[in-house]
């Protein structure tokens, strides 16, 4: 388990997937993030690591220090790894608090996370994290019913934010200039 506070407020986490495989073509950590929003305390695609006792007791801290509701929030379905379990030890709620904007891109059937206290942007497996930057997931990650040319239109709406971080679920996260690295990513 590897934790990195990204900015005051802002922390990633990275746990290993419980369904990886040698060769499947991505990191085997996945990146995890938790956003102390003013109005509630937001996990995005938890996982809980298996060092599960002594992350449990940090993220209890964490939540009683806030005294504040606990959000949970998937890029994709299939991202609610332990969801289930945070509900239930917290009293979780699916909804996002208002100092977070969803941006829907169904093609992939997934929700990024728009993070403006912190510029930050939250993706889920469209935009994985790669050489310093971010690219556009893999033609066989898409159902068969999106085009990646569809996928990277509905995306470019994204550059008219002032994005300085990128926190992809997959892969590196982009710390800087997240905005430069997205219009790379949609140039390919």
């Amino acid at each position: 388990m590897d934790v990195t506070e990204i900015a005051t407020g802002l922390w990633r986490w990275t746990a290993p997937h419980p369904e990886w495989q040698e060769g499947d073509g991505w990191e085997r950590g996945v990146g995890c993030v938790l956003y102390e929003a003013p109005e509630a305390t937001v996990l995005i695609d938890p996982l809980v690591p298996p060092e599960q006792e002594e992350f449990l007791q940090e993220l209890d801290r964490d939540v009683v220090r806030r005294g504040q509701p606990v959000s949970i929030l998937l890029t994709v379905p299939w991202h609610a790894r332990s969801k289930d379990t945070l509900v239930k030890r917290y009293g979780a709620c699916p909804e996002a608090p208002s100092s977070v904007e969803p941006f829907a891109v169904p093609e992939a059937d997934e929700t990024l996370w728009w993070l403006p206290n912190h510029t930050a942007l939250v993706t889920g497996d469209v935009l994985l994290g790669a050489d310093g930057g971010v690219r556009v997931c893999p033609d066989s990650w898409l159902d068969g019913s999106a085009t990646p040319e569809a996928v990277r239109a509905r995306l470019r709406p994204l550059l008219d934010l002032p994005i300085d971080r990128i926190l992809p679920a997959h892969g590196s996260p982009v710390l800087a200039q997240g905005r430069g690295a997205l219009e790379k990513a949609l140039a390919r």
